[in-house]
């Protein structure tokens, strides 16, 4: 008699168990919005706590980052989860707004770090001063994503000022920058503008070897300066989406090779890996769900099958 063989598990079916097991609440909720009919309302819920008084976000949003206070990139994260469930509009982001117009530099933009997280843990390439510089690393993402969402308030005037000085004068970059630059291009209202600077970025990022366009060899690829082994960056990392700008950058080859590695780095227990530094306990348990979130998503703007 022959033995009952389960087949294997889809993709989409070892990462929700993946989710269930190890994630926040909020990606929890995430991952039942995108991908089992949720709905928005508790998404924003599981948001709600981490806002603070000053109507920024804290509480170690961004994993790398602890603590309760108000952080930019804890808010930029958290308009994110916004503009994922169609919520990025309204008071809710009006608040968040004068909030960064609160705590930005003297040229109008963000800081990849406020000097209230002083005391708190935080990881230590992260340095805490006194009067930080402006960010285009926090600032990019934000500024595209407020511009996508025809968001108008009077913070976004000087900030998208100070978004297309540094992107157009980019000469040595990084990929972490490289990619919030992109994030800043898909969103501008200039779009011709964007178009063009866009295509000088993507020259940079492959003249400088900022991406690695054969997976395969990628252990003979050097990593950037003060990344961790290994912490290397696809084109999915750039191109997250078949809209982005930074898709042009690839022909369908690079393409797909870079989405057939993704695939393949889903683990054994439905997630995906975390390649950054990793330095407490607790920053890859929760930076995990969020990178599977996003390479789930990356894969189904791309039509790759789930299950």
């Amino acid at each position: 008699m022959a033995e009952n063989v389960s087949p294997p598990a889809s993709p989409l079916a070892r990462a929700e168990h993946f989710v269930w097991l190890t994630a926040r609440l909020l990606e929890q909720r995430l991952f039942a919005y995108h991908f089992l009919g949720g709905g928005a309302d508790p998404v924003e819920t599981a948001l709600t706590a981490y806002r603070n008084d000053d109507d920024g976000y804290g509480h170690a949003l961004e994993p790398d980052l602890r603590g309760p206070v108000s952080q930019p990139l804890h808010t930029a994260h958290a308009l994110k989860v916004l503009d994922r469930i169609e919520r990025c509009d309204g008071r809710r982001v009006e608040r968040i707004c004068r909030y960064l117009t609160g705590i930005s530099t003297s040229d109008g933009a963000l800081p990849a770090v406020h000097p209230s997280l002083r005391g708190y843990p935080a990881a230590p390439w992260i340095p805490v001063v006194d009067d930080p510089p402006s960010s285009l690393l926090a600032t990019g993402p934000v500024v595209g994503l407020l511009h996508r969402n025809q968001v108008w308030h009077a913070w976004l005037f000087r900030a998208t000022d100070y978004c297309w000085s540094v992107v157009e004068s980019l000469e040595k970059t990084h990929p972490y920058e490289a990619a919030a630059a992109v994030a800043f291009l898909n969103g501008a209202p200039d779009r011709p503008r964007a178009a063009a600077a866009a295509q000088r970025l993507g020259r940079l990022v492959r003249e400088q070897g900022l991406v690695v366009l054969d997976p395969a060899r990628a252990a003979e690829a050097p990593v950037p300066e003060g990344y961790a082994p290994g912490e290397h960056h696809f084109a999915y990392h750039f191109a997250a989406a078949p809209g982005s700008l930074a898709r042009g950058w690839f022909t369908d080859q690079e393409m797909d090779r870079s989405l057939d590695h993704l695939v393949a780095l889903q683990g054994a227990d439905g997630g995906w890996p975390v390649t950054w530094r990793l330095w407490a306990p607790g920053t890859e348990l929760e930076s995990r769900p969020m990178v599977t979130l996003e390479a789930l998503l990356t894969l189904r703007a791309y039509g790759r099958p789930l299950g």
